[in-house]
């Protein structure tokens, strides 16, 4: 090998080592990037129902109201369901109040109270709401001034239903089928009587039964078609899942029937446009507004804890479902004399039966 040759060869070695000391670019560090903290709620709220939703009535109402008060407040929602067993319903309350996470526990129906009454003194820390019916605040065993109640003057709501009833009727026959005799339901019966007769009707036109049940729709449908076969074209339904067979009834019969605690025409229009369209109006418990209103004020500190609250036309507690079914299907005149019984009512010129003494 010539000489220029191993020069030349060496200073290749040489640079290689040089090369492979030279100091190594730093690799980039990788980007953080940083989650977005998940906002914090305003209030924690359980919303027990015993029962089940899709009644397209009550409890669907009471889950509408707290959705949109989540939405709209930043709470934040947790429906439980208690099933329509009620040998569940005290054992699903007593779970909930000790293992939930939550502020506020809201529970509704007269069937709950006595449960609630014992429980909340427990919970001194936590509040509680109750719709439809009030805890006894007047109870010396019990501590119950962190429980808000808030119930509804369904007979002023059944008042108005009955009136239009008795304005509406070809027959002079209108009939109201209660989900049991209970003095909740009684008074919707007593304000729902008052008006037809004060519309026109005689008391003996006005057929009432009870089915005994809030969940079997056929019983529904059964009492229904007995009374349109009795000679009544409207029927009011008052019996939660099981007055959704009174609906059925109606379009069987081509009869008429008023709905309850929410607008259930539009509700079930979008599942059965025939069946909506035998539903004249409803006479709404409008336990989703009640409970929004509520949380609302829970949230302003302004909360009558410690006390009842009873909402009627006058608060937009309850009131007719004036839609499309309604409008298509009233006379004008049957509209105006509705209107001026209502200003009536606002007005104290009418005092409307109740069983609640």
């Amino acid at each position: 090998m010539s000489k220029k040759l191993y020069v030349l060869v060496g200073l290749m070695v040489i640079v290689a080592m040089l090369a492979g000391c030279a100091p190594k670019p730093e690799a980039a560090a990788p980007e953080v990037v940083e989650e977005a903290a998940a906002p914090e709620c305003t209030l924690k709220i359980v919303n027990l129902i015993n029962g089940v939703q899709g009644d397209k009535s009550f409890f669907d109402s009471a889950v509408r109201g707290t959705t949109k008060a989540e939405a709209d407040y930043g709470v934040c929602v947790k429906v439980i369901e208690a099933g329509i067993d009620p040998a569940k319903w005290q054992p699903a309350l007593e779970d909930a109040a000790a293992n939930e996470d939550y502020d506020i526990l809201i529970i509704g129906t007269w069937q709950m109270t006595e449960f609630l009454q014992t429980l909340a003194q427990d919970y001194p820390d936590k509040k509680f709401m109750i719709y439809d019916a009030p805890v006894n605040y007047d109870d010396p065993d019990t501590d119950v001034s962190n429980v808000y109640s808030v119930s509804y003057k369904q007979n002023e709501g059944s008042y108005l239903a009955g009136y239009y009833a008795g304005l509406m009727t070809e027959t002079g026959i209108i009939g109201v089928v209660g989900g049991q005799d209970i003095p909740v339901i009684n008074d919707f019966i007593v304000g729902y009587k008052q008006g037809a007769m004060d519309a026109g009707l005689d008391e003996a036109n006005v057929i009432i039964q009870y089915a005994g049940s809030w969940n079997d729709p056929a019983k529904g449908k059964e009492i229904a078609l007995a009374m349109y076969q009795q000679g009544a074209d409207i029927v009011f339904q008052v019996a939660g899942g099981t007055g959704v067979g009174v609906f059925e009834a109606a379009k069987e019969m081509d009869k008429w029937a008023i709905g309850v605690d929410s607008d259930q025409a539009t509700i079930i229009e979008e599942t059965d446009p025939d069946q909506a369209a035998r539903i004249l109006t409803s006479m709404m418990k409008n336990v989703d507004n009640s409970l929004y209103r509520a949380i609302g004020l829970a949230l302003e500190g302004n909360l009558g804890y410690g006390a009842a609250e009873a909402l009627g036309v006058d608060e937009g507690g309850v009131g007719l479902a004036y839609n499309k079914f309604f409008d298509e299907n009233t006379p004008d005149d049957v509209k105006a004399q509705l209107e001026q019984v209502q200003q009536d009512l606002l007005d104290g010129k009418i005092t409307v039966d109740t069983v609640f003494k």
